[in-house]
């Protein structure tokens, strides 16, 4: 979706204002760019998809455009964790590194190039608060059909990013 926005496409442009709000994005709109996006030569052999599908129309409408999915890895953590993480994050405005502010000298500055460092609008505490009750309302429900369909991988997300990359390898059978 953030590809979509930079590139400034069409849809791009549609998601904007349903992702900075924190509001799950239209079905039409995730699937009409999943669609496109998969389609693409370099996913020709695999791809990964990070937040899709969010619902269960969504995942019975990839399974209908024949979008075939052979794992489904759930990073599962509390909402706590998750708070801190999200409304933690910066991003400099010059380089457009990302940073959490508890791992820089200066909230707002860039520790790279010294860029002005920014909260985006999808990572502000209103919006996380609303992301997470969208999250438990409409996404969660995937677990149970993933899991009926023998694809679902649950994996511990509080081992850091080493620890939880080298959890779903071990999940996936695959080597870190």
């Amino acid at each position: 979706l953030r590809e979509a926005m930079a590139n400034g496409t069409e849809l791009g442009k549609q998601v904007r204002s349903y992702m900075d709000s924190g509001s799950l994005v239209p079905d039409e709109l995730i699937l009409g760019i999943v669609a496109e996006r998969v389609s693409q030569p370099d996913c020709a052999n695999g791809f990964i998809l990070d937040g899709v599908p969010r619902t269960l129309a969504q995942a019975q409408a990839l399974d209908a455009k024949g979008v075939r999915i052979d794992h489904v890895v759930s990073i599962e953590i509390d909402d706590s964790v998750i708070e801190g993480r999200m409304t933690g994050r910066r991003v400099c405005t010059k380089c457009n590194g990302t940073f959490h502010i508890s791992k820089i000298a200066d909230e707002y500055v860039c520790p790279v190039c010294g860029g002005q460092m920014i909260q985006r609008d999808d990572d502000k505490p209103a919006t996380i608060s609303n992301r997470l009750k969208v999250y438990h309302e409409q996404t969660a429900p995937l677990t149970g059909f993933y899991e009926k369909k023998g694809l679902l991988h649950k994996v511990a997300g509080d081992q850091g990013i080493d620890g939880t990359f080298a959890a779903i390898m071990k999940e996936l059978g695959a080597k870190a």
